[in-house]
């Protein structure tokens, strides 16, 4: 066991006192176990004693020890330097000490027999379940550095395991509203699969439909024998003025008018009998329907309410003492309510731990362990950001007034890097894009091909951007200089005319030569920019690939794409349906490093004017 002392680590925090009097005249939220009794120095002096990560599932609320969620560094960690800021927490390279508490919990992962879960990481894969880890190094009242742990969501079918913090509220807990409210509205959904269920409903639509089938038949029917009776009298009608005298074509004509007019008012009287019969059954069948339609209404209402009362237990703490529940917080998001599982993230949990504890959060990391989901990447043991849409505004309030370390987002990383032109006419420029360089004037940086074009062709109209790479994607891109060229080179993007080459470097071997990919992409509405694969809502996606190049660790490939969706190489080159192996330096699907390992080598296209095929290429730097 090894733990040390040091104060003052931070000056972006408030001192402990001051956090310990706010957070002492806070009430207590979720579990009753966490009651203001805890917060005490002999309940932080526990981060001093327990050296051993102390993990258990809880069968219930009041066996839940909060002390067991301090751990403390087996390894010594005096040398290292403690942050001067806490982490930005939806982009960072973890902090040496999170690395280390990372570790130390990734081997408990590893090793543990308190509780079982399939992560899917052996031979069992039907029903395997990745999840979301979190370490949050933190100093107590003395001094001491230790880190909390915690999950996402639930592990082992519970909220709750020891060692690890508790949710900010259980709703599976025995005492919690959430169970009597939701037994309700599940007794109410019973109650509606009978009704539209029900043979009296059958019966109704049967019947209803047997009525509609037999009334069009017999119309048409009767219609039919009326056509051919008014061809019968136009008949007569000719023999007649052939024929006879005009009195007698008189009175032949009255007659045939008659028989028409009886033949209409048969017709008449025919629909008004089926129309009556059907609306009979029309109304049986919307007295059943109006049932299920209220009781639709009523299990809307009471799950908009019950929705709306557990967001109000979402009660999220900050360093000044201050709450606010997932209504509130999620007011004034482009939704206008919270995600599904909004507050149910690591960070948020270990946050609120540490701040109602008295705990100084020092710094933070999340990591994946387990198979990754179907539908989005997730690489076993890799460190990931808190997710934007779910975690954004809970942490936005949870970390107001801590210093942070920089967001990435608002740094200009083309700064200082030139822009290549390879080639340049009347009609057209072609660039070579560096790697994390935009293409387009983002939301916080300007900085881009376009306005790097625009300030080099002043005269140029249009819009310049024909098409795009992604910011951390080097290589080719051309440019048109006029309106009239920009509409010829869209046309040719459009046609798929256009041929674009990619070259990438996978962090791993891939066995066969060549392939192709067709997987269906859309964004992750939860965590923006990352793409999920989504057959039933997502983009067609077609990729074709050759292998350049291996070598004991790494295979260059040839990347055709056929279609242009955001991320399209990346998620087809890391996902378990694609090839498995992320690109080296995806910050998103794979493992960051100096650069993404992406670069559009080869572009041929029309030339807008002359029609002359041309063909641009550039080697990558990797």
């Amino acid at each position: 066991m090894t733990f040390s002392k040091r104060a003052n680590t931070s000056q972006s925090q408030l001192s402990q006192s001051e956090l310990s009097e706010s957070v002492l005249s806070q009430p207590t939220l979720g579990n009753p176990s966490l009651g203001n009794s805890f917060l005490s120095n002999s309940f932080l002096s526990q981060l001093g004693s327990s050296s051993e990560l102390s993990h258990s599932r809880v069968s219930s609320a009041s066996q839940f020890d909060p002390a067991l969620c301090l751990h403390t560094f087996k390894a010594p960690i005096e040398d290292i330097a403690l942050p001067e800021r806490f982490t930005f927490p939806f982009y960072y390279e973890p902090h040496p000490l999170s690395i280390l508490a990372a570790k130390q919990l990734q081997d408990y992962l590893e090793h543990q027999s308190d509780w079982q879960h399939n992560f899917g990481l052996g031979d069992d894969k039907k029903g395997a379940i990745g999840k979301m880890f979190g370490v949050l190094v933190v100093e107590n009242l003395n001094g001491d550095i230790g880190y909390l742990a915690g999950f996402s969501g639930k592990l082992a079918e519970s909220n709750l395991l020891q060692g690890f913090v508790p949710p900010v509220f259980d709703m599976l807990a025995e005492e919690s509203f959430f169970h009597g409210e939701q037994l309700a509205i599940n007794q109410l959904t019973e109650k509606l699969h009978a009704q539209q269920a029900s043979p009296r409903l059958e019966q109704a639509r049967a019947e209803l439909s047997k009525l509609t089938s037999q009334s069009a038949a017999e119309i048409e029917e009767v219609r039919l024998q009326i056509v051919e009776a008014r061809k019968g009298r136009k008949l007569a009608r000719a023999e007649a003025e052939a024929t006879m005298a005009a009195e007698q074509i008189a009175e032949v004509n009255l007659q045939l008018s008659k028989q028409s007019v009886a033949e209409k008012n048969q017709l008449k009287a025919l629909k008004l009998h089926w129309q009556q019969r059907i609306e009979l059954h029309q109304q049986t069948l919307s007295d059943l329907l109006e049932d299920i339609t209220k009781l639709k209404a009523q299990r809307a209402q009471q799950s908009n309410e019950l929705q709306t009362k557990l967001f109000a237990q979402y009660r999220f703490l900050n360093r000044a003492g201050d709450y606010q529940d997932l209504n509130q917080l999620f007011a004034n998001s482009p939704s206008k309510q919270p995600s599904a599982g909004a507050g149910e993230c690591a960070a948020p949990k270990l946050l609120q731990f540490a701040f109602m504890h008295q705990l100084k959060p020092l710094a933070m990391a999340e990591f994946w362990w387990g198979a990754s989901p179907k539908s989005e990447i997730k690489q076993h043991q890799q460190f990931y950001g808190a997710c934007q849409g779910k975690c954004k505004p809970i942490l936005g309030h949870m970390l107001k007034g801590i210093e942070m370390d920089a967001d990435p987002l608002l740094t200009n990383p083309a700064e200082g890097k030139p822009l290549e032109i390879i080639y340049q006419d009347e009609a057209i420029a072609v660039v070579n894009k560096p790697a994390e360089f935009l293409s387009v004037p983002g939301k916080n940086i300007n900085d881009s091909v376009y306005s790097r074009m625009r300030q080099q062709f002043p005269d140029a109209t249009g819009p310049l951007i024909v098409h795009r790479l992604d910011m951390s994607t080097s290589g080719l891109m051309v440019i048109a200089l006029s309106s009239e060229a920009n509409k010829a080179l869209v046309q040719q993007f459009i046609g798929r005319s256009v041929e674009k080459r990619y070259v990438a470097k996978l962090a791993g071997i891939v066995e066969a030569d060549q392939g192709k990919i067709i997987l269906p992409l859309r964004v992750d509405l939860d965590d923006r920019p990352r793409q999920l694969v989504c057959y039933q809502h997502g983009k067609s996606a077609h990729t074709l690939w050759q292998v350049k190049q291996r070598d004991k660790h790494h295979t260059w490939l040839y990347l055709y794409p056929k279609t242009g969706r955001t991320h399209q190489l990346r998620v087809h080159c890391a996902h378990q349906q694609g090839l498995n192996l992320p690109i080296i330096g995806d910050d998103l699907y794979g493992v960051k490093a100096e650069r993404l390992h992406l670069h559009a080598q080869r572009l041929a296209f029309e030339h807008p004017f002359t029609h002359e095929r041309m063909c641009f290429e550039v080697d990558a730097e990797f």
